[in-house]
């Protein structure tokens, strides 16, 4: 390494190489062509063990940088092949380690394309998979589906059915964030398959898991819980203790949505611990923004404050710009709670601009409605309808029945305190219907307003009469 160095340095003294940020290298255009011809006249044998020690060294490092990195530290993955390099950074923190990731993103994306088109293709399935919470924070989500497909088809062609469970997982969980719900669906359904016939339970439990989430954001209750119940047992069986944290936040997440308040305030109290005792602080972040969304709809606005807070300066510090956006929807809820209209309208602007910025629909839709729902507090209710049709048609397209009905609620009520009792009644009958078939608690609010509208219909009627 030191001999590495003394000779980038003469290089660069010598203006042969450029130095675009520290200690990092590049050659100019003419150079990087003579080195090319010179080194096409290299031995083949010599050539190909280059290159494969280059490939070696990102994926075994990407790796390493993984496990600091992402929350999948203990679930396993596709095998690695190759042998470890000679040297590699020092990546002794998940502060490094996620550094290191973002500095090296376009070598890594090199890598597996490299590895994709030249027989390299465990190599190019275990990159993706070492990076792939990487992608997944940084909002990367369409580059990280592009290199799921590729690698999925690596996988097939050289018949390595684990390299196709993971690279289907992966798919899937990309899918998932871009809001292809029913490709993520069928992705990590055969991705379950495979981990099933290969008696690869941690493979099981985590595309359980992530199959839990689709389940979720399409509003099939009770197969998020079946899935994620299976999962959360399948950790506990293997003594996979992140596992089960993961397991145990998104089924509060489940707990929270059919408003079962206590037992997703237990879950999360057991999904906390577990991430303190791992000194998770990804996990930490995530599991107090749940908490803080629980503690909103039990009116305890203090502390649900207090946990966002919490979570937003985890996930900054992080880098994590999807958590940073969830974060702020959801205080954004709470402020506008509290009656502080100002900072509940900056923090859903900030995560409304967030999510368009990563590309995630289901956010954009999310943070539209709550807009929406200040603005009507607001009395702006043209604004507010502008808002709610354009969460109802991105909800729409993406098939989210949750935001699909919170949308024509937002409308409906809208039209109802505009004196359009028809419209509004209309449009709150169709969220009724969506809430009572997905068994949401806001089906209750809903009836009751449409109890009200009936009441005072009949007594304006009667009046007249």
């Amino acid at each position: 390494m030191p001999t590495a160095r003394r000779c980038l340095g003469e290089l660069h003294d010598q203006n042969l190489i450029g130095e675009p940020a520290r200690g990092r290298y590049r050659l100019h255009d003419l150079l990087r062509e003579h080195a090319r011809a010179l080194a096409a006249g290299d031995d083949a044998a010599d050539r190909q063990a280059s290159v494969d020690r280059l490939l070696d060294y990102y994926m075994h490092t990407a790796v390493t940088a993984n496990r600091h990195a992402a929350w999948r530290t203990s679930i396993g993955g596709p095998p690695q092949p190759g042998l470890a390099p000679a040297w590699a950074p020092e990546l002794r923190t998940e502060e490094e380690a996620i550094t290191w990731l973002r500095t090296e993103r376009a070598n890594l994306h090199a890598c597996i394309d490299y590895a994709t088109t030249h027989a390299r293709l465990t190599h190019a399935v275990c990159v993706l998979f070492a990076i792939s919470d990487s992608l997944h924070n940084q909002g990367h989500w369409n580059e990280a589906v592009t290199f799921g497909q590729a690698a999925l088809a690596a996988a097939r062609t050289i018949g390595d059915r684990q390299g196709q469970a993971w690279a289907l997982a992966e798919l899937g969980t990309m899918q998932e964030r871009t809001a292809d719900y029913p490709a993520a669906a069928a992705s990590l359904a055969r991705a379950l398959q495979l981990f099933g016939d290969l008696g690869d339970q941690r493979g099981q439990a985590w595309a359980l898991n992530q199959l839990g989430i689709v389940q979720l954001l399409t509003g099939d209750y009770p197969a998020a819980t079946a899935s994620l119940a299976r999962a959360l047992q399948l950790y506990r069986d293997l003594g996979d203790r992140r596992g089960q944290a993961w397991a145990l936040n998104k089924l509060s997440v489940v707990q929270r949505r059919t408003g079962d308040y206590p037992a997703a305030t237990a879950s999360l109290t057991q999904t906390l611990q577990l991430f303190g005792d791992l000194g998770d602080r990804r996990g930490q972040a995530w599991a107090l923004d749940d908490l803080g969304a629980v503690r909103q709809l039990t009116g305890d606005l203090e502390a649900a404050t207090a946990s966002l807070c919490q979570a937003l300066q985890l996930s900054s510090e992080l880098g994590d710009r999807h958590c940073q956006a969830v974060v702020l929807r959801h205080l954004g809820m709470v402020q506008r709670r509290t009656g502080d209209y100002p900072a509940a309208t900056a923090s859903l602007t900030r995560a409304l601009q967030l999510y368009q910025d990563l590309g995630d629909r289901h956010g954009q839709a999310g943070a539209s409605i709550n807009l929406g729902d200040l603005l009507s507090a607001s009395s702006a209710h043209n604004d507010a309808l502008g808002y709610y049709a354009q969460a109802l048609n991105t909800a729409r397209d993406i098939g989210a029945p949750v935001l699909q009905a919170r949308a024509l609620e937002g409308i409906g009520r809208c039209h109802v305190r505009d004196g359009n009792a028809g419209r509004g009644t209309a449009h709150l009958q169709q969220a009724l219907a969506i809430y009572q078939s997905i068994g949401a608690p806001e089906a209750k609010s809903v009836e009751t307003a449409l109890l009200e509208q009936a009441r005072m219909t009949t007594k304006g009627g009667a009046t007249s009469g």
